[in-house]
């Protein structure tokens, strides 16, 4: 494949890894004469043929949402698409070494370098999950120390395309992302947030500092037993010199109850700087990560607090854009061409002058407000769209009562913003509220949302570690959708294995 021009512009040059879902190759791109990465993936080696077209179509919104992320630690996407049966990833070429052979050839490692990465990595994360973005295949092949000892993350957002939706298996039955790093929420097929990027950041800290994953097996159900049941090796056992308040955060980070976890990437910054080395300090060597830390990138603070709707500054409408009427046929022209972030821009900055013009609660701003929710959902944007669904729900069942298709619709898309949003406590409290209405409203008409809702119910239990609960949930969703659906059905069938797996899992 040396040689092939993908996209009529990218010269693919040095296979670098292949695997499952694809290959990466250097490659130098002809129109501006630079080098750079090419991750080649194939739709039908994951998702089937018959998904491929759909798969396609999540690669270049989720691109689009991970293009929002701008932070030195994660590695620049310049261009996506699709190229013959091909979808292509251009990426920034980095320099270094990437971080499982960094490991193998420091042994021990020092732990003033765990604290380093660990600490550049929460910088990341915290920038990440703002969006709010889950990488969810957090390993060393994935993190790459550049020359300068800095810290660049790859692959965000390809585990996400890979799957279906934040709570699915594979079309195979198995978890997306490695075994080894894998959250137990995120290997039961649960709900996943930025508590399971925390959990495989605690297991790489595990290994640089002990010499080995803590949970290790010959088989991924032997992996992901030992995630589940067995308590990881304190580190000070391995290492004495090892500073037990780093011993204690790793074994926060591997607690088995997503709750149980530090709340945040911000808060396990916090606990990391004091470690950070002073001054003074210099372990000297190539690819030193303690290097850039005079100050580090370190992420804001509370800048994962979803802010309330007041809070979110709007892009100031153009003059041209005045007219509402006129606003209104851009943004319809820019949906239709799949320019989404400048359609939530417009329709963010109008809104002001339509309420001034038609009052707040006129129907052509109830109309707009719609719009700009649904739009903000439809960009990946949760944090946004949830105050204002949130605020239309509110509108709605104060005029026609709490059991309003339309007010329960509202809520129904703020439950899912507070699932992206890796809330999976206040998500799974607003499904199991909203599920006696849809089961009343749909009992004769549409089977489909209840059953949906037990779904995301099913998986925030396994999320936050109530598996009995959530094998009860999905076996009694799993009798009723095949009632429904005869037990042939794609619904059925993730159910299925979803519960197989659960069944392999000694209680």
């Amino acid at each position: 494949m040396t040689g092939r021009i993908v996209a009529g512009r990218y010269e693919l040059a040095t296979l670098l890894g292949q695997g499952g879902m694809g290959q990466v190759w250097t490659a130098y791109d002809r129109r501006l004469d630079r080098r750079v990465a090419v991750k080649l993936l194939r739709p039908d080696r994951v998702a089937g043929s018959a998904d491929a077209d759909e798969m396609r179509r999540r690669f270049v919104r989720e691109c689009r949402v991970t293009a929002q992320v701008d932070h030195p630690g994660l590695v620049t996407v310049h261009d996506a698409g699709s190229d013959d049966e091909d979808l292509y990833l251009v990426m920034q070429y980095v320099e270094g070494s990437d971080l499982a052979d960094h490991l193998a050839e420091h042994d021990p490692y020092p732990w003033q370098w765990t604290v380093a990465i660990a600490a550049q990595l929460c910088a990341v994360l915290s920038a990440v999950h703002a969006v709010p973005i889950v990488h969810r295949d957090l390993k060393p092949r994935n993190i790459m120390v550049k020359p300068d000892g800095s810290v660049v993350v790859l692959d965000l957002g390809v585990a996400h395309v890979m799957d279906t939706d934040t709570t699915r298996l594979t079309h195979t039955g198995s978890p997306i992302g490695s075994p080894a790093y894998m959250a137990p929420e995120q290997a039961m097929g649960g709900a996943v947030g930025p508590y399971t990027d925390l959990y495989a950041l605690g297991v790489l800290m595990h290994e640089f500092l002990s010499g080995s994953v803590p949970f290790a097996g010959s088989t991924a159900l032997g992996v992901l037993h030992r995630h589940l049941y067995e308590p990881p090796l304190p580190v000070r056992q391995v290492r004495p010199e090892v500073p037990e308040p780093l011993e204690g955060l790793v074994l926060r980070l591997l607690n088995k109850d997503p709750e149980h976890r530090p709340s945040s990437a911000q808060e396990v910054y916090d606990a990391l700087s004091p470690l950070l080395p002073g001054r003074g300090v210099h372990l000297g060597g190539p690819l030193d990560p303690t290097r850039p830390f005079l100050r580090p990138h370190a992420p804001w603070p509370n800048r994962a607090v979803t802010p309330p709707s007041s809070a979110v500054v709007q892009p100031e409408p153009a003059a041209a854009r005045s007219d509402v009427a006129d606003a209104v046929d851009e943004v319809k022209r820019l949906l239709g061409e799949g320019r989404i972030t400048q359609a939530v821009d417009i329709l963010g900055g109008i809104l002001p002058a339509a309420a001034a013009k038609h009052g707040e609660h006129s129907p052509v701003v109830r109309t707009l407000r719609k719009q700009y929710a649904a739009t903000l959902m439809d960009d990946g944007q949760y944090r946004r769209a949830l105050p204002e669904l949130r605020r239309l729900a509110d509108e709605r069942a104060a005029e026609s009562g709490p059991a309003d298709p339309q007010a329960l619709q509202f809520r129904y898309e703020a439950a899912q913003c507070l699932e992206q949003l890796g809330e999976p406590a206040a998500a799974l409290a607003e499904y199991r509220a909203l599920l006696p209405y849809f089961e009343n409203q749909y009992a004769t008409t549409d089977r489909e949302l209840p059953l949906e809702v037990r779904r995301r119910i099913g998986h925030l239990l396994l999320a936050l570690g109530d598996r009995p609960a959530a094998h009860e949930t999905l076996a009694r969703l799993l009798y009723d959708a095949d009632q429904l659906h005869g037990p042939g059905h794609p619904f059925n069938g993730e159910i299925r294995r979803t519960l197989h797996w659960l069944g392999q899992m000694p209680g």
